[in-house]
């Protein structure tokens, strides 16, 4: 099932949050989830030009802190207009259902998801984002509807809905995720195949790596009896599709200040380079086109999620760091076994990010773009 934490891809400012941005660099190392939330409390204050922002971000990392009702408080303030309200009102709302949900308010979540819905809102990533709520609760009708309607009011009733459209939608990556959604759905609840899961279906071809026979078909992916397995076997099924056909790529370790997490190597370009020309056979593993490859790691990381695995992080590799590992276990680089042990090195030392980033952070990749119009937003990639 889909992850709630996702980002959207929407077309927002580009400008990354000067007074945050301050704050990332002058900040411990280790800022906890806490201490993150309060200083975005404290700098939206003296940045009114950065309010908006700043609380989302708090939001966000009081939810990860384990502070509900902190996160509950600060979207409550964001949509009060005598408080400055917001530029996003629908998604921040959206936000709240699904805060209200996991405090156990399940009868004042449906209350504000019926408001949502009155409103007859069009903002496609709000609607994946309730939608998510209910299906994250086990309503799968529900959210089938959700998922439904949300593409019917993004686009509007009677639209055309064509991957060539959700392409080129204001929203493309919200749109994206509400047709993949109700794709999902609708495969666990048994309903036979219609023109809008073969848009999900080109859709997610279309995000999937392109070296041939990497990705897996969305109706494998979405398939009951593969999910009941996973969800069944525990970490041993799970391991055992970490070990799939992407193996050496991605890895399973306990970091040094964490649970289990499951790291995804990531080459930034330079070292890219660097690890093809001294080991040309990876090639068959990553690749030899950069997009394409931080287009597999991405596309890796949200099967994993989609799959219910959590603690999921992407560990940045370099050439001389995998030589290092090779030597040290007596192994050469350019096999499966020196990769993934590689991964799992960078996330027992504890220097693999966590994935997904905050939905306004920095992207995993090094870019210095959001993440959410970045590696988040396949449609851009």
């Amino acid at each position: 099932m889909a992850s709630k934490r996702r980002t959207s891809g929407k077309n927002k400012k580009t400008r990354r949050t000067r007074a945050a941005s301050a704050t990332r660099r002058t900040a411990p190392r280790f800022l906890s989830a806490a201490e993150a939330a309060e200083d975005c409390e404290r700098l939206a204050v003296g940045h009114p030009e950065d309010r908006e922002e700043l609380l989302r971000e708090a939001a966000d990392a009081w939810r990860d802190a384990g502070e509900d009702e902190r996160a509950l408080a600060v979207y409550e303030r964001l949509l009060d207009p005598e408080s400055g309200g917001c530029g996003e009102p629908d998604e921040v709302d959206a936000w709240r259902i699904s805060t209200l949900w996991d405090l156990g308010r399940e009868e004042d979540a449906r209350a504000a998801a019926a408001s949502f819905r009155e409103r007859h809102p069009r903002d496609a990533s709000a609607w994946s984002l309730v939608a998510e709520t209910f299906e994250s609760a086990n309503e799968r009708v529900t959210a089938a509807e959700w998922y439904t309607a949300g593409v019917t009011h993004a686009l509007g009733a009677g639209a055309l809905v064509t991957a060539e459209v959700v392409g080129d939608f204001r929203d493309s990556f919200g749109l994206e995720e509400l047709l993949i959604g109700r794709h999902r759905v609708r495969r666990l609840l048994g309903e036979g195949h219609d023109d809008w899961d073969d848009v999900a279906d080109e859709l997610h071809e279309r995000r999937a790596s392109p070296m041939p026979g990497r990705g897996r078909p969305l109706d494998e992916l979405h398939d009951p009896l593969r999910l009941s397995r996973l969800a069944e076997g525990g970490p041993d099924a799970l391991q055992a599709e970490l070990q799939g056909p992407a193996g050496g790529l991605r890895a399973r370790e306990r970091s040094s200040t964490g649970p289990l997490r499951a790291c995804v190597l990531f080459w930034p370009p330079d070292e890219f380079g660097v690890l093809l020309e001294h080991w040309p056979s990876v090639a068959d593993a990553y690749g030899d086109d950069h997009t394409g490859h931080l287009r597999q790691v991405e596309r890796t990381l949200r099967e994993l999620s989609d799959e219910g695995a959590t603690h999921l992080a992407a560990g940045r590799a370099t050439a001389d760091g995998l030589r290092a590992h090779a030597e040290a276990h007596g192994c050469s680089p350019d096999t499966p076994a020196a990769r993934s042990g590689y991964a799992a090195e960078l996330a027992r030392k504890g220097l693999a990010t966590d994935w997904p980033p905050p939905r306004n952070g920095p992207c995993w990749c090094g870019a210095g773009r959001k993440y959410k119009k970045c590696c988040g937003n396949p449609a851009l990639g």
